[in-house]
């Protein structure tokens, strides 16, 4: 009797120690996910055999709560660990590989399965590459250069215009021609200023018509007429060949409203000429020529009273050093004030007549601008009128039906 109850107890106690081996082997682990929990497939629950394929697989680890691209990169991780595993928890028992595993799960880094850190995807890598390309700023130089740059570098640099269209041959005119007119100009002018140093000494001291001051004037004059006439030259030069540069452009595609617009900006009267109003240019010409001469005109007032003004004050402050009287061109007759007002006068005049140069400018600029746009609109004589008859039928309430209504139809052409 005792040995079967020792028997008994004996069995009992070995169901009992291999209980929980049992239960672990086929109780489902669970795993965080997101702070959830989410319970293995059936499929590792009846897994008997000491190989980790199951436990490794996506099938572990796949949920809803999981997109596709964090399964790509978890795939990664775990094929790594089942890579590095020893190889006697290959061909131990299964309690003692799933205590690997869970001794793995605590230091495993699932935030790397988050999609937050997860690679960027094709497309979207795609589209911010297209746009950094299209961000990206083009070369200052290149084969493809819009119209606007290579006017901005003709500029700066007389000829890359013409180097950039290819017409090399005109390179020596442009050079030859600006380089002669700014000699000629620096040589004329070194000989103007000591004469016109010399005039206003003389000035200075009275102005009584001498032999000396007369020579003095008469080549100060004819040296400042040729010092202006080889500066215009230069000037028309270089505006010349920038124009020619906008003109002979035939990289892209330019519109005739740019193209006209671009050379009113350049040169006054060139928009006009390359959208054949012709009749506009001596207008535009005309106009510059007056408010110009207006300018040169009232600024050589403004610095004769301004001379005057300044002898007479200095008279008026200093009597004892001029015991002859007042040096001024007019020998003292007029006032400090009086003179004051006159060269306050020819300044106002002067300035008014830069920014009437400057408003008659953009006024050029917008002509050509506009004629462009205009240039293909149709402004026929096609003036009619055309009356036809209507009939139309109109829901009258009182009758509950449609009536007809007649009329009239004006349509006019202009």
């Amino acid at each position: 009797m005792r040995s079967v109850v020792k028997i008994w107890l004996l069995l009992t106690l070995a169901l009992l120690s291999a209980a929980p081996l049992s239960a672990q082997r086929y109780r489902g682990e669970r795993r965080v996910i997101r702070g959830g929990l989410m319970p293995k497939p059936d499929s590792l629950r009846n897994d008997k055999t000491g190989d980790l394929s199951s436990l490794t697989g996506t099938d572990s680890l796949r949920g809803d709560s999981l997109a596709s691209d964090s399964l790509r990169r978890s795939d990664m991780a775990l094929g790594s660990l089942r890579r590095n595993m020893p190889d006697s928890l290959n061909t131990g028992s299964m309690a003692d590989s799933l205590l690997w595993y869970a001794s793995l799960e605590t230091s495993f880094d699932h935030d790397a399965l988050l999609p937050d850190s997860l690679p960027v995807p094709d497309v979207v890598m795609e589209a911010e590459m297209a746009d950094s390309l299209k961000k990206k700023r083009e070369p200052f130089i290149s084969d493809s250069m819009s119209l606007s740059k290579v006017c901005w570098l003709s500029a700066v640099l007389p000829g890359f215009g013409q180097i950039y269209n290819k017409q090399y041959w005109k390179l020596p005119i442009l050079y030859s021609t600006l380089g002669a007119s700014l000699g000629m100009f620096i040589y004329e002018n070194n000989r103007y200023k000591p004469l016109k140093r010399q005039f206003d000494e003389l000035t200075n001291q009275g102005l009584n018509r001498t032999p000396e001051l007369n020579r003095v004037q008469t080549n100060m004059i004819r040296s400042n007429t040729r010092r202006e006439l080889y500066l215009g030259a230069a000037i028309a030069s270089y505006l010349y060949f920038i124009g020619d540069a906008a003109v002979k452009y035939s990289t892209n595609d330019v519109s005739s409203v740019k193209r006209a617009t671009t050379l009113a900006i350049i040169c006054p009267g060139a928009g006009q000429i390359y959208n054949k109003s012709y009749w506009r240019v001596p207008i535009v010409i005309g106009g510059f020529a007056t408010t110009i001469y207006c300018i040169d005109w009232n600024n050589r007032g403004y610095q004769r009273f301004k001379k005057a003004y300044r002898l007479r004050a200095d008279y008026d402050n200093n009597p004892d050093n001029y015991p002859n009287g007042s040096t001024d061109e007019f020998g003292g007759r007029y006032s400090a004030s009086f003179l004051k007002n006159l060269r306050d006068n020819y300044r106002r005049n002067r300035d008014l007549c830069i920014i009437l140069t400057a408003g008659l400018y953009i006024l050029q600029i917008v002509d050509a601008h506009v004629d462009a746009h205009l240039r293909d609109y149709d402004i026929s004589d096609d003036l009619s009128m055309n009356v036809t008859p209507m009939v139309d039928y109109v829901y009258a309430p009182a009758a509950g039906s449609n009536r007809p209504a007649f009329g009239m139809n004006l349509s006019i052409n202009f």
